[in-house]
């Protein structure tokens, strides 16, 4: 039987169902299922281009490792990342000392693609694999809007949730 999640910007007040994908990545699957609810400052992405995504201190013990990787998310995927500390705290990257970014253990970065021609490469450390997790069902369009309107009008304030439905 298929479990899902739901995926909220909560100042929004906008949510989406996604499917897990089980079969494709248990071990993200089960790292991410164990841990929800997870909540935190919601980030439109810089280079990655049609996505947003929180940053969580690493919550995955062990980490899952590469399966089901991507380094092109179509609309819909739902992509765990997990950084190392070197990786993600660059003050380039504009994050503020309190977040997740600069945590001594790294972060865990989930996140959800909206639209189309996205391409995980930084010009940091080159090619940013992620692992597809699930896939957004219901909502999708709603939850395009509303990134849009994040990347148009700034993401203060704001939250991604992550929740089992």
């Amino acid at each position: 039987m298929a479990r899902h999640i739901t995926i909220s910007l909560d100042k929004r007040g906008v949510s989406c169902r996604a499917r897990l994908l089980d079969a494709e990545a248990p071990r993200t699957c089960r790292a991410v299922w164990d841990a929800l609810p997870r909540s935190g400052a919601a980030y439109h992405a810089k280079y990655a281009r049609n996505e947003v995504y929180t940053l969580l201190p690493p919550f995955a013990d062990p980490e899952p490792g590469r399966e089901n990787p991507t380094v092109t998310p179509i609309p819909g995927d739902v992509v765990y990342f997990g950084f190392e500390a070197w990786e993600i705290g660059n003050p380039a990257y504009g994050y503020d000392e309190a977040s997740a970014a600069h945590n001594a253990r790294g972060a865990t970065d989930l996140a959800i693609f909206y639209g189309r021609n996205n391409l995980l490469l930084n010009g940091d450390v080159g090619w940013v694999p992620g692992n597809v997790f699930a896939t957004i069902t219901e909502g999708l369009e709603e939850m395009a809007e509303a990134a849009r309107d994040l990347w148009l009008r700034g993401v203060e304030g704001e939250t991604l949730t992550f929740a089992r439905a």
